[in-house]
């Protein structure tokens, strides 16, 4: 076990100030009420945002004729936390950034921070995470404050969770559990919610815990309904273990029966010769908000993480006429979960079957560079290393010019845009058009009125360079694949002699 220096150097706490600042820094945009007049040209109709918001009634508590509904659902569910972080690497900075970002996620599903320490370690305690000595001084700390919840800032084995419960004598949780809560929360589609209860009950298995009567075996059936002969059964936690990867079997059937409707989706895609364009990036860089800037897409626009989570593909066109799907992803954050990774893997497919990658990252936050590494670290994880990347520096209206430049320094493919103002999105389009893959064949045809069909194909299959209506039908300029290229040859005009 690591000893502890002096506790002034050991455990940095914060001021009761904590849970307003942890959330503004991490965040790191103005916390504004969303209004029609001022976003709705950005965002479009913001179809879940009134249901989100809205007053949850609760039937059988009035002894009046109404009903009680002042209550606000998340309201209900409030829990009292405290915030414990392990410093191992990096500097203070980075740890603090850490812990920030942990509070965000802590009040984005419900919670309200009251304290957080930090305790400088070369490595988490075995036992307890933070060691016995610290994990005293916690305990003393949740009294002090009177919380009943407290979220350490990493993934606790199940020893080190009961453990570190007994000593401070409220609930313990980590950062996995954290997250997962925030998507069960979050998640909308059949999709969404059969990928976040995969993931939970694979986060859960492990952890079961039992007492008492929990612990003890069954009985075995012996013939005739008297005294067991066939020695122990299982206990009930075996019994509950079991009972859990069932429904996990179960989970992951029907989860591979609505990967194969997506992937019917994408086949027809590639059929009519479709781009597609997937934004990916870091919760909270401004992803959704940039779909609804380029399309319209009217997707829920939140400051706060993971406020989306099902996909959402639109279809776009280039300032050059050019058509092409738009895909928002879930976000990532760093150390995602592995559960959520090979849960949502289906959906994070968008992302590898796509042409080309918006790479979002918020520029008004301290640390952009480690969001780049941590949202790579997932790509390659599904296996689109491959795919062409664009770097998009989101905020830029918020962002330090100092940021700006260096990040554009070191990203080559870069570029600073702001979805809130406008500002670089049409500099963004141009560089979506020449970065999207175009049609092999150029080819000059005289097309019919009578093969309008073929007219429209090269509308939204190729890249049409002119267009000229004559008295003998619509002469085409135009760059399009093999396949269209073939059709159109009949009508290709005889060179002049």
């Amino acid at each position: 076990m690591t000893s502890s220096s002096s506790s002034s150097q050991d455990t940095q706490r914060t001021a009761h100030t904590y849970a307003e600042g942890l959330r503004a820094d991490a965040l790191m945009e103005e916390d504004v009420a969303w209004s029609h007049e001022i976003d709705g040209e950005r965002d479009g109709d913001q179809f879940d945002r009134s249901e989100r918001a809205a007053l949850r009634r609760v039937v059988g508590l009035s002894t009046e004729l109404e009903d009680v509904t002042e209550v606000e659902y998340r309201q209900l569910r409030l829990e009292r936390v405290v915030l414990v972080g392990v410093w191992t690497t990096g500097t203070v900075q980075d740890a603090d950034n850490s812990l920030a970002e942990l509070a965000a996620l802590a009040e984005t599903a419900g919670a309200l921070v009251l304290d957080g320490v930090i305790q400088r370690r070369d490595k988490p305690d075995a036992a307890t995470f933070i060691g016995s000595g610290k994990a005293l001084e916690l305990r003393d700390i949740v009294v002090e404050s009177g919380a009943d919840t407290v979220i350490c800032d990493g993934e606790l084995s199940p020893g080190q969770l009961i453990a570190l419960e007994d000593v401070v004598k409220v609930k313990v949780i980590d950062r996995t559990a954290l997250i997962l809560d925030i998507f069960a929360q979050h998640a909308k589609s059949r999709e969404g919610k059969a990928q976040v209860a995969l993931a939970q009950m694979q986060y859960m298995l492990p952890r079961l815990r039992g007492w008492g009567q929990s612990l003890s075996r069954q009985m075995g059936g012996g013939k005739g309904g008297g005294l067991a002969t066939r020695g122990p059964g299982e206990t009930k936690i075996e019994t509950d273990r079991r009972r859990i990867r069932e429904k996990m079997a179960k989970m992951r059937r029907e989860i591979a029966e609505m990967k194969t409707g997506r992937e019917i989706q994408r086949q027809v895609r590639r059929r009519n010769k479709v781009p597609s364009v997937a934004i990916a990036g870091y919760t909270n860089a401004g992803k959704s908000s940039l779909l609804n800037r380029l399309t319209g897409a009217g997707v829920l626009v939140e400051n706060a993480l993971f406020a989306t989570l099902d996909p959402t593909v639109r279809r776009a066109e280039t300032p050059g006429g050019r058509q092409y799907t738009l895909a928002d992803t879930v976000g990532f954050v760093r150390h995602l979960p592995h559960h959520l990774v090979e849960a949502f893997r289906s959906t994070m497919e968008e992302v590898g079957d796509s042409d080309l990658i918006l790479h979002v990252v918020d520029g008004a936050h301290p640390n952009p560079e480690e969001q780049l590494l941590a949202v790579r670290e997932v790509i390659r994880d599904v296996g689109a290393t491959d795919v062409p990347e664009i770097v998009v520096i989101n905020k830029a209206d918020a962002a330090d010019p100092l940021t700006l430049q260096r990040l554009m320094r070191i990203e080559k493919r870069a570029i600073a845009v702001s979805a809130r103002t406008g500002q670089g999105i049409a500099e963004l389009l141009a560089l979506i058009d020449n970065e999207l893959p175009r049609p092999s064949v150029e080819i000059e045809a005289l097309v019919p009125y009578t093969e309008g069909r073929l007219v429209a194909r090269a509308h939204t299959e190729g890249e049409v360079l002119s267009e000229e209506h004559t008295a003998e039908g619509t002469l085409l300029k135009v760059r399009v694949h093999e396949e269209l290229a073939a059709d159109l040859a009949p009508y290709v005009p005889a060179p002049v002699a």
